[in-house]
């Protein structure tokens, strides 16, 4: 095989825990893609404030005082969800959430596979790529 050390199973690591930290390290990438629509998310409820305040001075400035008093008060700056705008829904998945879910695979991957990332892929790689191909090369 011609799996770089870094991506290599070490000695006495069966092929059931290779296995296991693959699913480990899938439903980390899962809560990171869930990070990462939450972010969008953030941003998005952000941009939809400031353009709903944006909206609100064009109506005042066209004589609509009554739907821009409205949107000022009933809208602009209001929580999405109790008590919470969308950078506390963030830091509450990022601190009770995200950061035990990373540093749970860490720890699992540090004590069953001397902390070696991606060991499932790397020999998925291995057993799929094409010796002599171009694209297929083993190593960068």
């Amino acid at each position: 095989m011609t799996i770089d050390e870094t991506h290599r199973v070490p000695a006495g690591v069966s092929d059931e825990t290779v296995e296991a930290l693959g699913k480990l390290s899938e439903a980390l990438e899962t809560v990171e893609q869930a990070r990462g629509h939450l972010y969008a998310f953030h941003q998005l409820s952000g941009r939809a404030d400031r353009q709903f305040s944006e909206a609100s001075e064009a109506l005042r400035a066209a004589g609509h005082d009554e739907p821009a008093d409205r949107l000022d008060r009933e809208l602009i700056g209001r929580n999405v969800l109790p008590g919470r705008w969308t950078f506390q829904v963030v830091e509450e998945y990022d601190d009770g959430y995200y950061a035990p879910a990373r540093d749970l695979e860490r720890h699992a991957r540090d004590r069953l596979a001397g902390g070696r990332r991606h060991l499932l892929e790397a020999r998925m790689k291995e057993e799929t790529r094409t010796p002599g191909q171009p694209g297929h090369e083993a190593h960068p």
